[in-house]
Parts: structure tokens; C-alpha cells; sequence
């Protein structure tokens, strides 16, 4: 049988770059080499893509984080660009090799210009320019099958205001919540201020509207505490989400896999070392702990997966996700939180630790995945674009 080539495409402009490096190593080791054939395609943080000789190999986000801190002074250069042929037709992606000098300078005024063409895309970029509906419009523009979320349900699950609606059209449980845009807020920050304060009791969290992995949320307990968390999730977004913190509670998070017909996987938990499971928490301290499956009478346990799937339907979702929940240990509530459409993918994230606690494991997961896009891309064909 033809083997499959995969176009693994990591990286990315986001601060959530090096997140993706670890998906991406774990995603080419487990690959099955007699099904599939890997082309290794890293987005630069300044946006270039190349084709790279060697995939990454990075054990976990961690060792990611912690090798890029010494790398940012430029970016790395490498002689194959690749470029996305934004067009159906037999050539998916076009590689220029160039002569370049040490420094990554053209040596001479030409390229040798070669095709590539790939059966289906991995696209396992998180955060903005990657899994906010950007990347997936161009792979759109290009008609080939790719692994995830479609234009639409990208962007909604990236908007986490826009999520909110539609999980509250749906008639999803939410907790409250107002949005902050930037500019309003430097406008008139003490009006804000008083409109949250009305609207919204304390403790509360402040989160850019438009980013992943906890970067740039706050949790704030005082007014006083309040604008310094707008300034800095601003800084990220141009709008902010302020939501009212459910406390005491449990952070309880299921996992999702299909098309039409989507299945939930057994709920998992995650139990914060600090107040919350921020950005140190869940890459460079391993203090917090990870419970899987979660200990939950059975009625709960049906009563989330079931939201899971309602959550995976209300933004259209297709492929995967993971919805993380609060359970209000006070009242015995739950309310979904927000939907990520490019979860964590390495196999200690927890997507993968819930999918293999409900016997899927790792490599099984990747192939449902590439399954899953396939049948999409080939249900899409069926679809007229002309009246003639």
C-alpha cells in the first residue's frame, strides 16, 4: 500500500511557538513509517516556512521553552523555503533553494524551484496564525485534506467572546463574563472599571480574548489588582474577556474526536499547584497534578462528555478538541469554559492521556486524525461550485 505523505506543519509567529515544537516531536515519533511519510514543514517566528532536513525532537514543551530562551536573537535561516500553492492541483507546496552565505544572505540573484506534493497536512500550530482559522483558509484556497478544525470553527474556538455566544445560544451553562477592548479601556479605564465592578463580582479572571496555553490571564481578587491584569492581557489582544471565577471548584477537561458523529472521551482533572493552571503551571512547573480519568459519580461523568459534544457541535468542530469545564464544588454545578481546537498534542498533554485512559492510544489517535480529514475533504467534493 502507497504510503501517505504527511506535511507536519509547526512552529509558528505565536508566543505559544515552542508549545508547538513538542507537539510536533511527538506527533513524527509515533507516526507509523509504513503507513506514512513525514515532511517535516517549520513556520519561523518571523512567518517564513521552510523544509527543514531534520524534524524536532524535543521531549516536552519544557526543554522547548527552555532551548528557544537562548535562540531569539534571530531567527534561523534555512536554504528550502517552502511556499503553499494557494490553488487545487497536483503541486501542494512549491521548495526554493537558495544560495545563501552564513549570515543567510542571497549569493546569487536565483533559486532552483521544485514541487512538493503532499496527501494530507498536519497542521500543529497553536495560537494565533495557526489555529485561529488563518492557516486553515490558505490550506482551503489549496483543496488539500488537513488534520482539524475547518476556517470557521478555528476562528470561534480561538475567540473565546465569540465562543461565549455561541455556547449561550446553544444553551450551554457559562459562567458570567464581560469583553474589554483595548481601546476603549485606555480611552476610559476608570469607566470600565466601574461597569466590571458592577456587572461582575470578585475573584475574576482576565484573559486575552484571542490566545492560548494561559498566556497573559491573570486572576485578580481586588479592584485594586484589576487594571494591572487589563493592561497585560491587553498587551496580547486587542480585546479581553473578564470573566467571575466559580471557587471553590475543580477544573475537569473531556476530549473530543470526529466529524458529524464526534465521541467524547472519559473526562480528566487538573489539580493546580497555584490558584489556577497558568502558563508556568502547565510547562515549567511540576508541582500541578493531572488526574485520569477524574473521579466522578458516573451521572456527572455522562452529564460532560455530553456537554463536550454539544460544545464540539455548537462551533461546528470537526476533528478534534478538548472543552475544558468547572465544577462549582459549593453549588454542584458545571459550566463549560472554553473549547481549544489545537489542544496540547504531545503524549503526556492531556488530549492524548484521556484518549488513551478511554483505549485509544497515541498512534491510534494519529490515525483517526488523518482518517477523519480525509473523509472531510472527500465529503466537501461533493459540493457544487458552479450552476453550471
Amino acid at each position: 500500500m502507497k504510503r501517505l505523505r504527511i506535511g507536519v506543519v509547526y512552529g509558528g509567529r505565536s508566543s505559544e511557538h515552542e508549545v508547538s515544537l513538542a507537539s510536533a516531536a511527538s506527533i513524527f515519533a509515533h507516526l507509523d513509517r509504513e503507513r506514512y511519510d513525514p515532511v517535516p514543514i517549520r513556520i519561523e517566528r518571523d512567518g517564513r516556512w521552510s523544509l527543514v532536513d531534520r524534524p524536532p525532537v524535543i521531549a516536552s514543551a519544557a526543554e522547548a521553552i527552555e532551548a528557544a530562551r537562548g535562540d531569539r536573537a534571530r531567527p534561523l535561516r534555512a536554504a528550502r523555503e517552502v511556499h503553499l500553492v494557494a490553488s487545487p492541483g497536483e503541486e501542494t507546496m512549491l521548495t526554493l533553494d537558495r544560495n545563501l552565505d552564513g549570515d543567510g544572505r542571497d549569493t546569487a540573484d536565483r533559486a532552483i524551484i521544485s514541487a512538493l506534493s503532499l496527501d494530507v497536512i498536519f497542521p500543529i500550530v497553536h495560537g494565533p496564525y495557526g489555529e485561529d482559522g488563518t492557516l486553515q483558509g490558505l490550506l482551503e484556497l489549496a483543496n488539500v485534506p488537513y488534520v482539524g478544525a475547518g476556517v470557521l470553527t478555528a476562528a470561534v474556538g480561538m475567540d473565546k467572546a465569540v465562543m461565549k455566544v455561541l455556547f449561550a445560544a446553544a444553551g450551554l451553562p457559562i459562567v458570567r463574563h464581560e469583553v474589554v477592548y483595548r481601546r476603549a479601556w485606555r480611552a476610559d479605564p476608570a469607566a470600565v472599571a466601574t461597569r466590571l465592578g458592577k456587572q461582575l463580582a470578585f475573584p475574576m479572571f482576565v484573559k486575552p480574548a484571542n490566545l492560548g496555553s494561559s498566556v497573559g490571564i491573570s486572576r485578580v481578587a481586588a479592584p485594586d489588582a484589576l487594571g494591572p491584569a487589563i493592561d497585560v492581557a491587553a498587551q496580547f489582544d486587542r480585546k479581553v474577556v473578564v470573566e467571575e471565577a466559580v471557587a471553590p471548584c475543580r477544573e475537569i477537561e473531556c476530549a473530543v474526536l470526529g466529524n458529524d458523529e464526534p465521541e467524547a472521551s472519559l473526562p480528566g482533572e487538573i489539580i493546580p499547584a497555584g490558584d489556577f493552571y497558568d502558563y508556568e503551571a502547565k510547562y515549567l512547573d511540576d508541582r500541578s497534578q493531572t488526574v485520569v480519568p477524574a473521579s466522578l459519580p458516573a451521572t456527572r461523568r455522562t452529564e460532560i462528555q455530553r456537554l463536550a459534544i454539544a460544545a464540539f457541535r455548537a462551533i461546528d468542530g470537526t476533528g478534534m478538541a478538548r472543552v475544558d469545564f468547572l465544577l462549582d464544588t459549593e453549588d454542584d454545578r458545571v459550566f463549560v469554559n472554553e473549547i481549544n481546537t489545537h489542544p496540547g498534542f504531545t503524549t503526556i498533554s492531556m488530549f492524548a492521556k484521556m484518549w488513551d485512559a478511554s483505549g485509544v492510544s497515541y498512534p491510534e489517535l494519529l490515525d483517526r486524525l488523518i482518517s477523519l480529514a480525509i473523509e472531510r475533504h472527500q465529503e466537501k467534493q461533493q459540493t457544487r461550485t458552479s450552476l453550471g
